[in-house]
């Protein structure tokens, strides 16, 4: 660790089922709020899955997934607190034009998922107070990717929010062929494991901050949850403290995750982007 005006640089090194990461990263040495945590978070996931990509070309695959592939952008994306309050923090700093558009697109998508009944369960896992597992999210999930509605922040097949998107997209990736990718419910794909869900990392690391589940947001209503929720989102902690309970997540999800590869693991649990892929 070095420190140095009003920041401190921490190299980080754990061990993923990919092989031992190392990332290095700049955390304030003033109080920020949970939102300022989430770009080391991403770091730390983007190299894992970085290794475990390299592991998969060596063994003769390669990733699929191109720009303008954006058959994964009609699904339902898990967005963790952390990361809806980030993504209202980066949209608030556009021109009011690009912002505008992208609201609009929001309104659509919402107005979409209300006339076909979907809307109303969306937000009651946006507000559960209950922690939700996987298989409660099942209906739901393929009741929305049945619409094939577009990611709101897409525009024109690619995101708008490339350097932004949400832990879920940057995870999913896929080394079958593309076009299988246009119908998921009845094609096999194959996914690249991944080795690190910073999203679960994140929605944990909200749980015990503040208490209740480690809640996930619906994509299309993220903004609006994160404006219902201003006043948790400017909490603030010391920057050291909260990459120390943010790396206790990571330590805690790795651990179990290292355990549920093993071929003798039994009855190993671990707690996945509380909405569940097609």
């Amino acid at each position: 660790m070095t420190e140095g005006g009003e920041s401190e640089r921490f190299d980080i090194s754990v061990t993923t089922p990919a092989g031992p990461v190392t990332v290095s990263v700049d955390v304030p040495a003033y109080f920020v709020p949970i939102a300022s945590i989430v770009p080391s978070m991403r770091r730390m996931g983007e190299a894992a899955q970085a290794l475990e990509e390299r592991r998969v070309v060596a063994q003769g695959s390669a990733v699929s997934c191109k720009k303008g592939c954006a058959a994964c952008c009609r699904m339902l994306i898990p967005v963790s607190a952390p990361e809806a309050f980030a993504l209202a923090d980066t949209i608030n700093t556009w021109p009011a034009d690009r912002r505008e558009a992208t609201l609009a697109r929001m309104a659509d998508a919402r107005a979409r998922l209300e006339q076909a009944g979907v809307l109303s369960h969306l937000r009651e896992v946006a507000a559960s107070e209950r922690q939700l597992g996987d298989d409660a999210f099942e209906p739901i999930n393929r009741a929305y990717y049945a619409l094939r509605l577009p990611c709101p922040f897409l525009v024109e097949e690619s995101c708008s929010i490339y350097d932004d998107r949400p832990a879920a997209c940057r995870e999913l990736l896929v080394t079958s062929p593309a076009e299988l990718c246009q119908d998921l419910e009845r094609n096999p794909v194959s996914p690249l494991p991944v080795p690190l869900r910073i999203g679960t990392v994140l929605a944990l690391l909200w749980s015990d901050l503040g208490g209740g589940p480690a809640r996930f947001i619906p994509l299309p209503l993220a903004l609006e949850w994160a404006e219902r929720h201003a006043q948790e989102g400017a909490r603030s902690w010391k920057g050291r403290e909260l990459l120390e309970r943010a790396l206790d997540k990571v330590w805690w999800y790795l651990s179990r995750e290292i355990t549920a590869r093993q071929p003798a693991a039994h009855g190993s649990s671990i707690p996945g982007q509380g909405i569940p892929q097609p």
